[in-house]
This record gives C-alpha cells, structure tokens and sequence, in this order.
C-alpha cells in the first residue's frame, strides 16, 4: 500500500517539476510575431462598420470578431503615399513635407527608421508581398525580404479584353469584371505568399506584411464578385443637393477638381461604379480569408498578433467627389482593428473580442502600439499614441483629437463629436457627427460654435514643412 501510493506522488512531483522547467510557449510571448495586412483605398464599407449596406466582408467581419476595432480611425493624409510614408515611419506630412503622392518619401525622411526596420533591428524577421508603400517609392531598406521583388512589390494584374469598360475614359478610373480565374490576379498570389510562410518555422520571430491592393483603381476583379451585387439591386451613398453650396472654395476645388462626379453622372455610370467597388471589396475580403484561415491552420495562430488597416478612406459620389483627396470624413475615416493572442507579455490576457472602442484614433498610432506590444525599445519622435490603454479597455475616454493633413496648411481635425477643417487660406468647416453624420451642414460661421470651433482649432499643427521634392517623373 505504501508502495502504491509513492508512484503517483512521484509522478505529481515529476510533472510540477518538468512544468516549471519547461513553461508553456504561450505563458509569456515577448516576442510575438505580427501579421500587418494593409488594404488599399478600403474607406468603412466593411460589416462591422456598416458604411454600405449590401457591403459583404465576412472574412474581416469574423476578424473583427477577435479583435478590438478602432470605430473612430483616421488617417494621417487622404492619400496613399503620404498616408503610408506617416503610418511606416511614424512622422505626419506636416513634419516630412509628404503631404502628396509624387513625392519620393524616402529622400525627404532619410534617416527615418520604418516599422519593419526596427523589428528587424531587434531580432525580427520582416518581410512582406503586396503593396504596404505607395507603389512608386518602394523601400528595400525596411525588409530582410520581399516577393516578388524588393522594387517591383506588386505582382500585375490580369486586364479586361477591352479596357475603358465604362465609357468614361479617365485612365485607371474603370470598371469591370476580368475573365481570369481569382488565381490570376495579383493580391490572390500575395495571400498564397504570405500563407506559405505562415505554414513554415522560423528562427525567429517575424513582422509579415501583406498588402491588398483592391480595392484601389481600377475595379477589375472576375465576374463572380460582380454577380454577389446584381446592378438593379444597387443602392447609392446618401448624398444632398446643393450639399457643396456652404462649402468654401479651396474644399469645392477638392471635391469637384478633377471632375470625375460629372464624368460619372454623364455616362450614367454611379450604380456601376458602387458595385465596381463592392465587387473589389469582396474580393479583397476572400484573400484576407485565406491569409487568416492558413495563420489559424498552421503554428503560428496562438503566438501572432494580427493588425488589419486601410491607408485612407474613400467617395464614392457624396459632395460631388470620387476618390479620396479630401478632408471629409468619407476620406479620412478607415478600418483599423488589432487582434492580440492570449500570452503577450505587454498584454498578458489578450485583447477583449469582439470590441469596439470610438475614441478619435490615427494610424499613426500603430507605429508606438507595435512597439510597445512586442517589448521593443522605445522610439523618439513618433507622432502617434500607443493603443494600450484601449486594448485593456476599450470604453476608456482618451479626450484626444485627430489631425488629418491634406496638401500643406490644410488639416481636418476629428474628436468624439466634431469635425473642424481650417484650408490654409483660413476657411472653415465644422461638423456635428451627433446630429449631422454625413456633413451636410456646415456650422463654421454659427457664433454659437465658436468657441468649439476655437477648442478644436487648438490641436492645429504648429508646425507645417514646405513641400518636399517632387518627383519630376511624375
């Protein structure tokens, strides 16, 4: 009998012992590794933000399901080159003098140390597919790898027989399916890239990036994406007549300039447009599946952190605008959403599920989060704020605004309640999301604002560079 009862306390003690000696991989991840997925030109047409109703992202909807979603993120510019250049290196437009995109951002920021540089600097492996830089000024500096190639980042897309489908015949502003299958285009082999080092070992830890191009210009993806989005069914963004008539010139330059709302309406073209943009969307949103199921399938799914953001927002007709390159909030708003596994050291039980937190947030602020979530040295000069404090608890209040930079001296800046735009010739707009959330009204002029319009001017940049160098190529 007392023989019986050694064996088991033996065994006890033998386990205890094994355990503390080998600790659970997930128990402590100071070095997790990142899954950093870019979208491009995705405004909050997705589920869980509800921009459009007949929007069919599933793939980022059931991400979002294990995430915190920032509701209320902005953009450093309303343009893919400044956007990035601000997000990567973590120093707005205002400080680099990026404030457009033919302007080469590396030599204005030559000493900047991007996201990717600095996780390589600290024992990561960073690589990445697809676009994370304006696809002009690409960046072999930031990464230990690159597919297809460190200066071409982008794998080509499969064109229609005939391009100028929509008859408007304004280069890459088009619409339309392509007959290839969905392995053919371009962001469906950077999901098979990334997928593949997802289902591989490393030695060690890795910062991978995979950038999604739709849903930018043009809207060619193949025909089943356009069939989920039957023409007849189509329903236009929310828009008012005369809506540009209180705003002041240089925003009206913005939003009709380059005249693509007229181009549109000429050729009878907006619901064919909205459903370009959808179908784009849901294609984009099936290669972010993929991505997610092989992380989830291989090693790798408890130990990585996953970041999913779009560089900007984007019109589709509302104030009489297409694109971004405006201050309003169909441009500066974007996806953000950050899913952290159990075990992180910075953050010991894993971000909340399923979570929304609508404090005013930049992407600047993926930059210092990152830092901070993985245990890496701290960085001066990084405009943004790490997110920490709302991925313990997302319904704390930060009493913070967002600036928004669009061509130098013009800033959108954005808290819980308001918008407030000051154009560099001084005019002014100001929006009440709680009463005005599509920003019909503009309330700058009302002496009963004034003194929100006076708080808000406040977190205006003291500082706005000249121009950096224009590419002359471009």
């Amino acid at each position: 009998m007392k023989k019986f009862m050694t064996f088991p306390i033996a065994a006890l003690l033998a386990v205890c012992i094994f355990s503390l000696a080998v600790p659970d991989a997930q128990a402590d991840l100071a070095k997790p590794n990142v899954l950093f997925i870019a979208i491009d030109d995705l405004n909050d047409w997705i589920g869980v933000l509800g921009g459009h109703p007949q929007a069919e992202t599933p793939n980022i909807d059931r991400l979002a399901e294990r995430s915190v979603l920032f509701a209320n993120t902005h953009c450093a510019a309303p343009a893919c080159n400044p956007s990035r250049a601000a997000l990567m290196t973590g120093i707005p437009p205002y400080e680099s003098g990026v404030y457009n995109n033919p302007q080469p951002w590396r030599p204005a920021l030559p000493d900047a140390v991007t996201i990717p540089q600095h996780f390589s600097a600290n024992g990561y492996w960073s690589a990445g597919s697809g676009k994370i830089y304006h696809g002009a000024y690409p960046d072999p500096a930031s990464w230990d790898a690159y597919y297809p190639d460190q200066l071409e980042n982008k794998f080509p897309d499969p064109d229609p027989p005939k391009k100028n489908i929509n008859g408007i015949g304004r280069g890459h502003f088009d619409w339309g399916p392509v007959v290839e299958p969905d392995a053919e285009m371009g962001d469906y082999k950077t999901a098979t890239w990334i997928s593949s080092q997802l289902s591989k070992s490393h030695d060690k830890p890795f910062f991978l990036a995979c950038g999604i191009f739709r849903p930018h210009l043009p809207w060619y993806v193949p025909q089943k994406y356009f069939d989920q989005f039957p023409l007849d069914s189509i329903r236009l963004p929310k828009t008012l007549k005369n809506d540009l008539a209180d705003v002041p010139p240089l925003g009206l330059k913005m939003a009709t300039g380059g005249g693509d709302h007229a181009k549109v309406l000429e050729a009878n073209q907006w619901k064919q447009g909205v459903q370009g943009y959808l179908a784009s969307i849901a294609f984009a949103d099936a290669q972010v599946g993929r991505v997610i199921d092989a992380l989830d399938s291989g090693s790798h799914g408890k130990d990585t952190i996953i970041v999913l953001w779009t560089d900007h927002g984007w019109h589709l007709g509302e104030k009489e605008h297409w694109r971004k390159f405006a201050l309003w909030h169909r441009a500066t708003r974007t996806p953000l959403m950050i899913s952290v596994p159990k075990g992180v050291k910075a953050l010991p039980g894993g971000s909340l599920r399923n979570r929304q937190s609508q404090q005013p947030t930049s992407l600047l602020d993926i930059y210092p989060t990152l830092i901070e979530l993985c245990g890496l040295p701290q960085r001066e000069g990084l405009s943004g704020t790490s997110l920490m404090p709302l991925l313990r608890n997302p319904d704390a209040e930060t009493g913070r605004a967002i600036v928004t930079t669009h061509g130098r001296n013009n800033h959108a800046i954005r808290d819980t309640r308001w918008r407030y735009i000051r154009y560099a010739d001084g005019a002014e707009e100001l929006y009440d999301h709680q009463a005005d959330p599509n920003e019909w009204t503009n309330l700058a002029g009302d002496p009963s604002h004034a003194a929100t319009v006076a708080r808000l001017a406040q977190w205006l940049p003291k500082t706005n560079v000249p121009d950096a160098p224009r590419d002359p190529n471009k």
